[in-house]
Formats: C-alpha cells, sequence, structure tokens
C-alpha cells in the first residue's frame, strides 16, 4: 500500500514495487512549499478527474497512476474501502495534486501539516 511521508522538505508518495509496477512509474514528490491545501476524503474515487494514462484502474476497486485532465495531471494511489489524503499543490509542478488510500488518514494529514509550518498553514496559503 501507497503511503504519504515527509523527507527532506518533499511530500512523497511512496510505492510499494508491485505498485510501480501497476503505476508505471516510480516514487512521486513535491517541495513543501508546493503545498496549498490537506484534506482527508471519504470518497477517494469521488476525487479522480480526467482519464487514467499511464496506470492501474478498475472502477470503484483501485485507481493507481497518472490521471490526466484538461488542468493538467494528478497522481493517485487509492483503493476500495479506504480513505484518502489529498494533497493540492500550487500550479507549474509536475501533478496537480496527489490522492493516496493511507491506513489513517487524519495522522497523516496532521503529519505532513504538521512539516509546514509551525502554525500549519500551508506555505501557498500565506
Amino acid at each position: 500500500m501507497a503511503k504519504l511521508k515527509v523527507a527532506g522538505g518533499r511530500v512523497e508518495v511512496v510505492l510499494s514495487q508491485k505498485e510501480r509496477l501497476a503505476a508505471l512509474r516510480g516514487d512521486v514528490s513535491a517541495d513543501l512549499g508546493e503545498v496549498a491545501e490537506i484534506r482527508v476524503s471519504a470518497r477517494p474515487f469521488g476525487e479522480l478527474r480526467g482519464i487514467r494514462a499511464p496506470g492501474a484502474g478498475f472502477p470503484g476497486v483501485i485507481a493507481l497512476g497518472t490521471w490526466r485532465h484538461r488542468g493538467g495531471k494528478d497522481f493517485v494511489a487509492v483503493y476500495r474501502g479506504r480513505p484518502a489524503v489529498v494533497v493540492e499543490l500550487a500550479p507549474g509542478g509536475e501533478f496537480g495534486r496527489f490522492v493516496v488510500g493511507v491506513e489513517d488518514p487524519d495522522a497523516t494529514a496532521a503529519a505532513v501539516r504538521a512539516a509546514l509550518a509551525p502554525d500549519g498553514v500551508p506555505a501557498a496559503a500565506r
């Protein structure tokens, strides 16, 4: 299962070996300064926008890889029955957002917020 973590001033989506094969790419990351918003989504499949290209997916079961849409592209790793953390990123980067299903989305989102700034406000929102 994918993990969302903060390391070296970056927010990273770390994939398992099987997920890397299915997503047709390795881990992805963005600078913490690019983070505009972090939120938890109880319905991660409702967060998908556009079409999968490249990656793996089965509607309502798994979505893994790059989703391209009119405004750019997102990186997603979501699974049925698992809430996700949505990391909105500032314009201009490779991805517009990360949507990652995790075991404890509230704790994961709180950990990323804590790494952003002492007051928990994303740098892009200041």
